[in-house]
C-alpha cells in the first residue's frame, strides 16, 4: 500500500507546498483523503480503473478548494465523495456554475453520500468520529489491504482522535501549531499534542502533515519543530511528494 501526500500545508499554497490532499493507493481502491489543492497531482498516481473513493474532513477552503480541478481527471469507476450531514449542499454550492464545472456535467459520474459518526461496511471497514475545531470535522478510520489508516486532520486534542487511531497501523494527523503553541478558539494540535495522542492510542508509526503555511515557511522550520519532540520512534514529516509504503 502506497500513502502519497500531495499537498501538506494549513491555510494557503506556499514555497512548502499545496493545500492538503493525501491520497492511498491499497489493492483494490485509491482512497483520497481531504482535497486542497494537492488533488491536481492525482491523476500522477492513479494509473488503472481501480474504484476512487473522497472523503472530506469539513468544508474549509484549505480542504475543498481543489476540487475545480476534477474536469480534469477521468475516472473509470466514477467518484465516490464521503463527508458529513450537509455535503451535498456545499458541493452543489461551490463545485457548480459560476465557479467551476457542475458535478452532474463531470465527465464521469459522480456520487455524494453524507455520513453520521459511527461505523460502516463500505467495500472495507470504515469509522467517523467528529473532532475538536472551530467547525464540525469528521476524522476517518480505514481498513484496507489488512492495515489500520486513522486520519484526524483540523483538530485539537479529544478522544475521538485516541479512539480512532486505536493501534492504527498509521495515524496521519496535523501540525498546525509550533511547539508550546494552542488556541482554544481555534482548535489544531502542535508536535508534542500529536505524539501524545499516538502513544495513548498506541499507534505504530505517526505522520505529521497540514502545517500551518504562517507559522511553518520552510521544511527547515517543520523539521525544527519535530527534532524538539524525542519522545516518539516513528515520527514521519509529511512534504509534498512523499511515499510511504506500509
Amino acid at each position: 500500500m502506497e500513502i502519497i501526500f500531495l499537498g501538506t500545508n494549513g491555510w494557503y499554497d506556499s514555497d512548502t507546498g499545496n493545500t492538503v490532499c493525501t491520497l492511498i493507493n491499497s489493492d483494490r481502491y485509491h482512497i483520497i483523503l481531504d482535497a486542497g489543492n494537492g488533488i491536481s497531482k492525482i491523476d500522477q498516481h492513479i494509473h488503472d480503473d481501480l474504484p476512487v473513493y473522497l472523503f472530506l474532513s469539513h468544508f474549509h477552503l484549505d480542504h475543498i478548494g481543489g476540487l475545480h480541478v476534477l474536469n480534469k481527471f477521468r475516472f473509470a469507476q466514477g467518484l465516490k465523495i464521503f463527508g458529513q450531514k450537509g455535503t451535498r449542499a456545499i458541493l452543489d454550492t461551490i463545485i457548480n456554475e459560476p465557479f467551476t464545472v457542475p458535478l452532474q456535467k463531470l465527465p464521469y459520474p459522480v456520487e455524494v453520500n453524507e455520513l453520521l459518526p459511527g461505523p460502516y461496511k463500505l467495500p472495507f471497514a470504515l469509522e467517523c468520529e467528529f473532532l475538536l475545531h472551530s467547525s464540525p470535522t469528521l476524522g476517518y478510520r480505514l481498513d484496507l489491504d489488512g492495515k489500520i489508516i486513522a486520519y484526524c486532520l483540523d483538530t485539537g486534542v479529544c478522544e475521538s482522535v485516541v479512539h480512532l487511531a486505536e493501534g492504527a497501523d498509521l495515524l496521519i494527523t496535523e501540525c498546525s501549531h509550533k511547539p508550546g503553541e494552542s488556541s482554544p478558539a481555534w482548535p489544531h494540535l502542535n508536535p508534542q499534542d500529536a505524539v501524545d495522542i499516538a502513544r495513548r492510542a498506541g499507534a505504530k508509526r505517526l505522520a505529521l502533515t497540514h502545517f500551518d503555511a504562517s507559522r511553518y515557511q520552510s521544511m527547515q522550520e517543520r523539521m525544527d519543530a519535530i527534532a524538539s519532540v524525542v519522545d516518539y520512534q516513528d515520527i514521519i514529516v509529511a512534504k509534498d511528494g512523499l511515499i510511504l509504503h506500509i
